[in-house]
């Protein structure tokens, strides 16, 4: 439900030295070194037929398969050895199989993150580290949150904050665990009145706000990293969507999802690296029961030259 930008970055790749990228996130256990910058390009693509109407499973005929695509810029910068600063520039575009609802396409929401190691214990054979992460998104264009589902994004300015754990042992096998509450903002409508479960004379959307739990183990090194994700997002509030009514941006979303990915460096430049993945939403109330696949390609590089020793 979130992400083609193309950055012009070739001068500053000039600057990069022999470096192994690992493409840190907000959501693994990893951190860029000091002064360190890693950018790229992702493509995603969603797609889903059946959804849940509340907690009942149903297909709609009029609108076909949703797909939407996301295409986004990502970067990380190692601020300090402690301190990564991390954003994300999607550009989206939805499309509806069968039906008279035309897809939406334009700028979504920019994502601003600091992510900051609070702990690193070192033993003979493991690592613990305890993360923590703070940030927020808002709307980079002036699109409609109201046509749903082919709606590019919800406009809701958001504040997160999430506490990540990852275990590492023997320099191969990793388990990392995050639990994150997210602050939504109000939504205004081009209308002056709506319907949830009631009347409500008014332009403005109350957004509940939600939590998320991510938990993600496998296998991972210098040059390789294979995983499987377990992702839940939950909607503290909201109601269902009403028996054959499209979705409203306040409905009560929640979804389950299982997925993998993996992560390849290259061996003789490692500055450069590739990730491809897949997820299905196993569970839901309110959302499409979507499969996606994605692909990403990255370049890590130093900002400033590292001082001889």
């Amino acid at each position: 439900m979130k992400q083609t930008i193309i950055c012009c970055f070739t001068a500053l790749l000039l600057l990069a030295v022999n470096k192994t990228c690992f493409a840190q996130t907000d959501m693994d256990g990893l951190m860029m070194s000091k002064n360190e910058f890693c950018i790229g390009g992702s493509y995603n693509y969603n797609v889903w037929k059946n959804y849940w109407e509340g907690t009942k499973q149903r297909e709609n005929l009029n609108v076909g398969k949703i797909s939407t695509q996301t295409m986004a810029v990502m970067g990380n910068y190692g601020a300090t050895k402690k301190l990564n600063v991390l954003f994300n520039i999607p550009y989206v575009i939805t499309k509806a199989s069968a039906g008279t609802l035309h897809g939406q396409k334009g700028m979504q929401d920019l994502s601003l993150m600091l992510k900051y190691k609070a702990i690193n214990i070192v033993a003979s054979h493991s690592r613990f580290a305890a993360f923590g992460i703070i940030g927020g998104s808002v709307p980079m264009s002036n699109y409609t949150p109201d046509l749903l589902p082919l709606s590019i994004g919800m406009k809701s300015k958001t504040a997160m904050a999430r506490l990540l754990f990852d275990y590492y042992y023997n320099n191969k096998w990793f388990v990392t665990a995050s639990a994150t509450y997210v602050l939504r903002s109000n939504v205004t409508l081009d209308r002056d009145s709506y319907y949830t479960d009631h009347l409500i004379l008014s332009n403005e959307v109350d957004m509940p706000n939600a939590t998320s739990y991510n938990v993600r183990a496998g296998y991972r090194t210098k040059l390789v990293v294979a995983e499987l994700v377990l992702n839940n997002w939950t909607t503290k509030g909201g109601f269902d969507i009403t028996q054959n009514n499209m979705p409203f941006i306040s409905n009560r979303m929640n979804a389950t999802s299982v997925g993998a990915s993996m992560k390849y460096v290259f061996k003789n430049k490692p500055q450069l690296f590739v990730k491809a993945g897949a997820n299905q939403v196993i569970a839901g109330r309110n959302v499409g029961k979507s499969f996606e696949v994605n692909g990403s390609v990255f370049y890590a590089f130093f900002l400033k030259k590292k001082a001889k020793k």
